[in-house]
């Protein structure tokens, strides 16, 4: 049994064209076998290649951050020791200075001349206690012989020992004015760097009251940072377990890297611990100390450290 298929005739006339059953299956067919390709994307492609490479096997440790901040080792706020009116200021403002450097005077004529008194007093008493000596020698020699009495031998050695204490109190007086004219010339206590005069020439200082300037060491720096008690303890642990050994040694070593990132990071160790933990925050204060020969770092600045927080 065939099928027929018709179509229309363009003319009056024509005849149905008639197409046989193997000629319609066989192109039926080839219009599945294309579909069918073109759904599938295509023939598959080659394998993708894979890259094989040895695991490397080392120990590792764990690291936590923390935030902190810089602080100077030492740190002055520079008094005077003496009154008096600021004649000289011998630095410049930020400069670095070393241990020793002159920085302040303060007029030295009033101490100069007080000095001069006590000197002057000391030479006074000291031919007074000569004299008196004297006295209390021939006294004792005429007390032997019988020829003085033993009132007025006493009375001698009174007036040579109230001599001799005068005397010592005078040298006293003036070891403390050439003291305060040593105090007239404000020195660095300590090497670092200065910060800006905080009075000019010309004014009145206050003894132990008026604050000069401010001085702070340089190299080496503090960082401080705060530890929460749940890492206290786990580090408390280590150290028990001799994962950690005692400060100062390669295990406490740290690293701080600045809010600038794209500066390397400072080495460092940690050298102190809190003896007790923060009852309003919870945290323990510790302290690492850092190397700053090029006086980069100063104190205020804000760094995170990364310290060993895990077993190997």
């Amino acid at each position: 049994m065939g099928i027929r298929v018709l179509a229309k005739a363009p003319r009056s006339g024509a005849k149905p064209l008639c197409v046989g059953a193997p000629v319609l299956l066989a192109g039926l067919l080839a219009l599945s076998g294309l579909s069918s390709v073109a759904a599938q994307g295509g023939p598959p492609g080659p394998p993708p290649p894979v890259t094989v490479a040895k695991p490397v096997m080392k120990n590792v440790q764990d690291t936590d951050e923390f935030i902190g901040r810089f602080d100077a080792v030492d740190f002055v706020e520079l008094r005077a020791r003496v009154q008096g009116y600021l004649e000289k200021i011998e630095f410049t403002d930020g400069a670095l200075v070393k241990a020793g450097d002159p920085l302040f005077v303060i007029d030295q004529r009033p101490y100069r001349l007080a000095a001069e008194q006590a000197e002057a007093a000391l030479s006074v008493s000291q031919a007074r206690l000569e004299f008196a000596q004297s006295d209390l020698e021939r006294a004792e020699q005429l007390r032997r012989n019988g020829n003085i009495a033993e009132q007025v031998l006493e009375q001698r050695r009174q007036n040579y020992l109230t001599t001799q204490a005068e005397l010592n109190g005078n040298r006293s007086a003036l070891a403390e004015a050439r003291l305060n004219i040593e105090f007239t010339q404000i020195r660095a206590p300590i090497a670092g760097r200065i910060s800006r005069r905080a009075v000019t020439q010309g004014n009145l200082i206050a003894a132990n009251t008026t604050v000069l300037t401010t001085l702070v060491s340089v190299d080496p720096i503090h960082f401080y940072f705060d530890v929460d008690e749940r890492s206290y303890l786990a580090y408390a642990r280590m150290t028990g377990q001799g994962i950690r050994s005692s400060q100062g040694s390669a295990a406490d070593e740290v690293t701080v890297t600045l809010t600038d990132t794209t500066l390397p990071p400072r080495k460092g160790a940690l050298d102190f611990v809190d003896n007790r933990v923060d009852q309003a925050s919870g945290t323990m204060r510790v302290r690492a100390r850092l190397p700053n020969p090029d006086g980069f770092l100063v104190p205020g600045l804000f760094g995170r450290i990364a310290i060993l927080g895990s077993e190997p």
